[in-house]
């Protein structure tokens, strides 16, 4: 079985352009999703889907510079371009992870990877921004549905956002949504970034934590901002885009 994270990341954001090449403690941002992503048990390969836009030349330039695949495809229709990466990379299952959250968990990617096994999903998530911070969203579906997905899905926003279509569409697709618990269960805090509030914060996280910690754990972050309330209202008025916006 060969299971795939795929890292969904482009230049052209609108509400902060190039965020996902802004420096974090000396490195790019999607370098640390790709590093973090990396230390998943589960996945057998790590790939960086992006457009075919001439300004994302620079992410392609990354991809071989870390020396990781990558698939670059329609700048918009983003679920062909996730269908096609995981075909060419040839997928049985697929980790969609976006290139805009430093702080990806490998412990929290496995446990849905497991879960999405075990229980024989077609689509299996965690409810990052419910439940879990936001920042920490992990995706898992089987290729058999994404392809389906693929030719199926009509409208703009579930063509654009990847996944709509399964969630959407229980009685299609088997879906579980993995629930926070415990110190997890921190919806307020936002580890994604999205806006110059939230890359202060990013930033100012990791510059405190890496002089304590070798490694960053998502346990370490929010006994951090647990702690530190000043530093967790940074970003604290940022509202998350919804659908179609």
């Amino acid at each position: 079985m060969n299971i795939v994270a795929i890292i969904q990341a482009r230049m052209g954001s609108t509400r902060l352009p190039q965020k996902v090449l802004r420096a974090i403690g000396g490195k790019p941002m999607l370098q640390w999703v790709v590093e973090r992503a990396k230390r998943s048990r589960m996945v057998n390969d790590v790939i960086v889907a992006t457009s075919d836009k001439k300004q994302d030349d620079l992410i392609e330039k990354l991809c071989k510079k870390l020396k990781i695949g990558y698939f670059r495809g329609s700048e918009n229709d983003v679920l062909n371009r996730f269908y096609q990466a995981a075909k060419k990379y040839k997928a049985d299952k697929v980790v969609r992870i976006t290139g805009d959250c430093p702080f990806i968990e490998p412990e929290i990617i496995d446990e849905v990877i497991r879960t999405h096994l075990k229980n024989k999903n077609d689509y299996t998530s965690n409810d990052a921004g419910v439940g879990y911070p936001r920042g920490l969203d992990v995706e898992v579906f089987n290729f058999g549905s994404l392809e389906k997905a693929n030719f199926k899905a009509k409208k703009i926003y579930e063509r654009e956002h990847v996944t709509p279509y399964f969630y959407e569409n229980p009685r299609i697709f088997k879906v579980q949504i993995l629930k926070a618990k415990g110190i997890l269960k921190r919806p307020k805090f936002r580890l994604c970034v999205d806006k110059k509030e939230d890359l202060k914060l990013v930033r100012e996280i990791y510059k405190i934590l890496s002089k304590r910690k070798k490694g960053i754990s998502i346990f370490d972050i929010i006994h951090l901002l647990d702690s530190d309330k000043k530093l967790a209202r940074v970003n604290e008025n940022i509202r998350q885009k919804k659908l179609g916006e």
